[in-house]
């Protein structure tokens, strides 16, 4: 179809930019396999007032529904609060049946199509259930919650939060300092020597390799994490760095609102590594 343009935007969707890059579209598709997004992306919907095209999947099940505020219930009516973090499985653990994405997909596309081109019924206020494993369907029908935080005449949310801290992620997990999600320079060399299986991803600039590196590592500069997080595995225990461990705390971030949970990054960069490891290493 010539008339279909594709908008790349190689960022995160964050708080900090969901209005600037939704306010084009008259709706949005929910995609995403992480609960800080899923919160953001109703909220923004609910505020703007635009239909959230939801689905999800796990395993052999999936979802699909369209939570409109202004004609039904929103994502929030249906679950108020996420659950813990510690209960949440990744992908790679919890896994989806392959096939099981295109077909909740194509239902998406579907209902995006009906409610652009104002036909048929969307599934507002319903939840369609789809069980790859029986091959069946099951429709639920929701209702709008009077209390609803974000939707209900009183809101309690009136513009965007943190979804990370909403969700319990890095820095903000309950009993879970930030300091639990670094690692220090001589901790990190211990766990190499005594052979731990590590990923180590160095989220720093091509050019730096030239002053420093780490042997083993693998170049993701932080640019373009976002847009490579399929070359990594949830299941694996994943160190990222950089120079000093501003850069590293933030793809750290990044990774665990994506759903990688087994990820910490280096305190200090590899210039503490440097400093408290490998004097030969240059600091710079």
């Amino acid at each position: 179809n010539p008339d279909i343009a594709v908008d790349v935007y190689n960022e995160p969707f964050t708080s900090e930019n969901a209005m600037r890059v939704s306010a084009p579209y008259d709706l949005i598709l929910d995609c995403s396999d992480n609960f800080p997004t899923r919160y953001l992306v109703n909220d923004v919907c609910v505020l703007t007032r635009k239909p959230d095209v939801f689905g999800s999947v796990f395993r052999f099940e999936g979802q699909v529904s369209v939570f409109w505020a202004e004609h039904g219930p929103c994502y929030r009516c249906l679950f108020p609060d996420p659950p813990p973090p510690e209960l949440v499985p990744a992908c790679a653990e919890g896994g989806v049946f392959g096939v099981l994405p295109g077909t909740i997909g194509t239902l998406q596309a579907s209902e995006a199509l009906k409610l652009l081109l104002g036909i048929g019924e969307p599934l507002i206020g319903k939840l369609l259930l789809a069980d790859a494993w029986s091959g069946s369907f099951e429709e639920i029908r929701l209702k709008k919650n009077p209390a609803c935080r974000v939707c209900s005449e009183q809101p309690e949310v009136r513009e965007l939060i943190d979804y990370q801290a909403f969700c319990g992620l890095p820095g903000h997990e309950a009993g879970r300092s930030s300091r639990e999600w670094e690692v220090e320079p001589a901790a990190l060399a211990q766990e190499i020597r005594a052979g731990k299986p590590l990923r180590l991803i160095d989220v720093r600039e091509p050019h730096e390799l030239e002053i420093s590196h780490l042997p083993g590592a693998q170049l993701i500069p932080l640019g373009s994490l976002a847009s490579r997080l399929h070359e990594l595995d949830s299941a694996e225990e994943l160190v990222v760095f950089c120079r000093s461990g501003t850069r590293s705390e933030q793809a750290m971030r990044l990774l665990a609102g994506a759903g990688f949970h087994k990820v910490r990054h280096l305190s200090g960069g590899i210039n503490a590594w440097a400093r408290d490891v490998d004097p030969s290493l240059p600091v710079y």
